[in-house]
């Protein structure tokens, strides 16, 4: 468990964060810099076992019937990209600590972050791919509160805003990409995908799966054409752009395309798509860097610039490429997120991040302008640092690259990529640290502590030392490449300062002179380039939404009339049409099966229900009426259950019957007695000549199912009902056991709809509904509200109501029952006090929130169902024993009683909560008080005495 515990730390730690800012900021800071460490420390304690060549995996199901399970795996690659998450998070969190204002709440930001955190380790670490559209998607989340955390900015949440439109858009696109994947593969096990590449790319859907997939991959990785969401994205805290946009999120889809390059890549399709957008991405995302004046977005434009060469390198589907890749990815975490801290530094300390408003703060920021301006070289690929080991391999690489059969065009397209980078470094560095001094900046600026330059130092030190001493990353590249190329055999490379003159060092010299020129002559350049025409994004992208929601909201106002009558003719039309379809295409021999003879008794209430059911039709205006004649057909219907030896649903049916009639009643009392006709009669035709195709449609299809023999699941329930749940009321066993999960879904489905009553209903207590309430209420009310004899009988039955109610749930298991009728009787006793005591002495006397039992059912089934994976069984498993007791004798008891009890309570929360809301409406109606007294009933001895009548009522008398 120590995989799933590492990639779940960092939540816990999230959570644990805006509970220890109360403590100050530090200490908030400290715990969560330990979750990362704790993390971190349990990630590297596998590191041994990578590095000798194992894989590590770790497993539980969840529901394998879907191919859904908790199943991590450790290998190369997983570990490099966790370490890189963990290592460089790490640093932000110390970094954010001194970065952050005392007005911004820091925990908040931590707990983005960390959650954040814990996504991208789900991500580089899950072995499941459901399990990691589940992290993917929640990297998008938790990236749009962290790209907005500055949500008074217009900026921040319009970034934000875009971020999750393009990322989560390209997320929809990959789920569909990896279900489809999973089906080729035949396994949902990373695993198990990449050892079955060459089927995969066998299969008739390789390429659609590909398309798919690429979308999700490019859109997260800012690929042209998606790369404008980005720059947007840097309106976040400057620890946000250091984290998620140099080292980690814009980074999940490179990962992703090498996580399943073994079965993906080698193909010409991949080759056609891969490299030609990576390196588009490289080329158009380093020229627009080269003109950027805000430190960020150059910065920003830089990193699209960078993952469009990773990209690139992926395309060209060679094992060296992809070691090159590799190589990179490390590299540019390094030197990139010690550029955005630098950025960070300069706009805490001078208050701008102009580079025209900047100039010579190696003067006055010598330490932090060091460290920026070494990243920067190692950003644009000088010899003696890392970026120059990468870019150098990266050219190499393109030199023997063909495009479009044209053998130059990939070198010169590289090298102009290269040129750029240059380019754009050189002005980062002159522009704003080299030359003159300025005074106007809003702040006088100064070296920060060192809690702001230390984690740039730390990244800055990587930079140089892997750029002095390659073969400190040898290791770490070597195994990561193994698990992207999927064998243990790598192709020569190395890992050095000098290959001699090569056409790499050449494209190089051949850049680091053009990128120079584009800077001396930048200020002629620049001009030039404002007065190109050039499309905005922004705008591009608001136009583009503007037109999707106008689009969707005539759409909407179009399909959402608000008719209920409409929504149920477009509903049963479509039936209608399929089963026609249906029909028509299949056979339509008659069933073997003989059918039951009908006798009187049957025949009448089968009489009585088609008579109820043409008077609804007829006097379906007087709600009263209709109400009484609807609960009649379902008593009928219970009468077909008891018929057909069903008690359990017949019991069901009848107190659902019971309890729907009584709420229905006192909400049918805040309205009208009648309805208005107001369709004409051919609409009323046409509805009716819907209904009864329907119903003939329904009938026919019974008739054709019931007449037929049809192997049925209910032998095997029956035969398994006592070995396997240990009960002999089929249905129960059912309910908790073999359908538990259905049961489970339905009482959470059941609570979220009394919760959503409530919450409706709160409107219906003030403003304008309760007025219009007011309004519809019948103006003649009775006179006894509350009449002495309900209110004695109601109280004599409720305990005996409740007695019958544990009866019946307790016998459930083996007897008709169980916990939705007992909860629906105990409801039942609960409504007559209402009804006969009004709701103040109810409310008075009530001992249980309906709002809390709805949450402890449901929290109970959960538990139940959960605590089976103790065990070693799957979720919602039950288990059963026979024991005795003296006096006793023998008796059974099962988990599933647990489960039973979890039912009941919703269910008896669901029908409360629904009666409560009801009744405080009903209340504000009610004109007299409630008694107070022995009965809650004024005795005539306590009567005050009337008044004597005057004389002339004397002589009346």
């Amino acid at each position: 468990m120590s995989i799933a515990l590492a990639a779940l730390t960092p939540l816990i730690g999230g959570l644990l964060a805006p509970l220890t800012i109360r403590s100050g900021r530090t200490v908030c800071a400290a715990s969560a810099g330990a979750a990362s460490l704790l993390a971190l420390c349990l990630l590297l304690s596998h590191a041994p076992a990578v590095y000798r060549g194992e894989v590590i995996r770790q497993q539980i199901d969840w529901i394998p019937q879907l191919g859904l399970s908790f199943s991590f795996f450790v290998d190369g690659l997983g570990l490099f990209f966790a370490s890189l998450i963990l290592g460089i998070g790490l640093l932000i969190i110390v970094y954010a600590r001194f970065y952050l204002s005392r007005s911004d709440p820091m925990g908040r930001f931590y707990a983005f972050l960390l959650l954040f955190q814990s996504a991208m380790l789900g991500v580089a670490l899950s072995d499941n791919i459901l399990l990691l559209l589940v992290f993917w998607e929640v990297t998008s989340l938790s990236s749009f509160l962290l790209i907005g955390y500055w949500r008074h900015l217009p900026e921040g949440r319009q970034g934000a805003r875009m971020a999750l439109v393009v990322t989560g858009g390209g997320g929809l696109l990959l789920i569909a990409g990896m279900l489809m994947l999973g089906h080729i593969a035949g396994s949902y096990e990373i695993t198990e995908i990449l050892r079955r590449g060459d089927a995969i790319k066998a299969h008739p859907l390789y390429v659609p799966t590909l398309l798919l997939i690429l979308a999700g991959a490019f859109t997260k990785s800012a690929q042209f054409p998606f790369h404008f969401w980005l720059p947007h994205a840097m309106a976040a805290p400057t620890p946000v752009s250091a984290y998620l946009h140099s080292a980690t999120m814009v980074k999940a889809g490179v990962f992703l395309l090498a996580r399943f390059w073994p079965a993906l890549a080698g193909t010409e399709i991949w080759t056609l798509i891969v490299a030609p957008v990576g390196l588009i991405t490289m080329i158009v995302g380093a020229w627009i860097a080269i003109f950027k004046d805000d430190l960020k977005a150059l910065l920003a434009f830089s990193t699209v610039s960078h993952l469009g060469m990773m990209t690139m390198l992926l395309g060209f589907g060679t094992p060296l490429a992809a070691v090159v890749a590799v190589f990179h990815m490390l590299n540019h975490a390094t030197f990139k997120a010690a550029l955005f801290m630098s950025a960070g530094i300069v706009d805490h300390e001078t208050g701008t991040r102009d580079i025209r408003r900047l100039g010579g703060l190696w003067r006055l920021m010598p330490i932090s302008s060091a460290l920026a301006m070494l990243a920067a070289a190692s950003m644009a690929g000088l010899p003696l640092l890392n970026g120059f080991l990468s870019k150098e391999m990266m050219l190499e690489e393109a030199a023997h690259t063909e495009l479009a059969g044209i053998p130059y065009l990939m070198p010169v397209l590289a090298t102009l990529g290269a040129v750029f980078s240059v380019a754009y470094s050189a002005r980062l560095v002159f522009h704003a640290y080299l030359g003159p001094a300025r005074d106007d900046t809003p702040h006088h600026p100064h070296d920060p502590p060192m809690g702001l330059w230390g984690p740039v130092a730390f990244l800055v030190l990587l930079v140089v030392a892997i750029g002095l001493v390659p073969t400190l990353a040898g290791p770490v590249v070597a195994r990561t490449a193994m698990a992207v190329i999927g064998t243990e055999e790598l192709p020569y490379y190395s890992l050095a300062i000098w290959h001699g003159v090569t056409p790499a060092l050449i494209m190089s010299l051949v850049a680091f002179a053009l990128g120079g020129l584009i800077v001396y002559r930048y200020a002629a350049l620049s001009r030039r380039h404002a007065a190109l025409p050039r499309p905005d994004a922004k705008a591009m992208f608001d136009a583009v939404i503007g037109g999707l929601i106008a689009a969707s909201r005539g759409f909407t106002h179009r399909l959402h009339t608000g008719s209920l009558r409409r929504y149920m003719a477009v509903i049963l039309v479509t039936v209608i049409a399929v089963g026609a379809a249906a029909f028509q295409a299949g056979g339509h021999a008659p069933g073997g099966r003989e059918a039951l003879p009908a006798d009187l008794p049957a025949i009448i209430v089968w009489g009585v229900l088609l008579a109820t059911c043409a008077a609804v039709v007829v006097v379906h205006g007087n709600r009263l009426l209709t109400l009484i004649l609807t609960s009649l057909a379902g008593l009928i219907v219970s009468l077909a259950f008891l018929q057909f030896s069903a008690p359990d649903l017949a019991l069901t049916q009848i107190s659902v019957e019971v309890v729907t009639t009584i709420l229905l009643l006192l909400a049918l009392n805040l309205m009208p007695r009648h309805s208005e006709l107001i369709e004409s009669l051919p609409r009323r035709l046409g509805g009716g000549l819907v209904a009864i195709a329907a119903g003939a449609g329904a009938g026919m299809l019974s008739y054709a199912v019931m007449t037929r023999n049809i192997a049925s699941i209910s032998e095997y329930h029956l035969d398994q009902s006592k070995p396997g749940g240990g009960g002999t009321n089929v249905v129960n066993v059912i309910l908790v056991d073999f359908r538990g999960f259905d049961t489970f879904g339905e009482i959470i489905v059941l609570g979220i709809a009394a919760l959503t009553i409530a919450a409706m209903l709160q409107s219906a207590l003030r403003g304008a509904p309760a007025r219009r309430l007011d309004s519809m209420r019948p103006g003649v009310e009775s006179a006894d509200a509350h009449p002495l004899l309900l209110v004695v009988s109601t109280r004599v039955l409720l305990p005996l109501a409740l007695t019958v109610g544990i009866y019946i749930f307790l016998r459930g298991h083996n007897e008709p029952g169980g916990g939705f009728i007992a909860g629906l009787i105990v409801a039942i006793a609960l409504i007559m006090q209402y009804l006969a005591s009004g709701y103040s002495w109810a409310a008075s006397r009530a001992r249980l929130d309906a709002r809390g039992m709805i949450g402890a059912g449901v929290l109970i089934a959960g538990l139940t169902g959960a605590g089976a994976l103790v065990f070693g069984a799957p979720f919602l498993s039950t288990s059963y024993g026979y024991f005795h007791l003296p006096l006793i004798g023998e008796f059974e008891l099962a988990t599933a009683m647990l489960f039973d009890l979890g039912v009941f309570l919703t269910v008896v929360g669901t029908v409360v909560l629904a009666l409560v809301e009801i009744s405080r409406i009903q209340r504000r109606a009610e004109r007299e008080p409630v008694p107070e007294g022995p009965m809650d009933v004024l005795l005539h001895s306590t009567d005050p005495a009337p008044p004597a009548p005057v004389a002339s009522e004397r002589n009346e008398a």
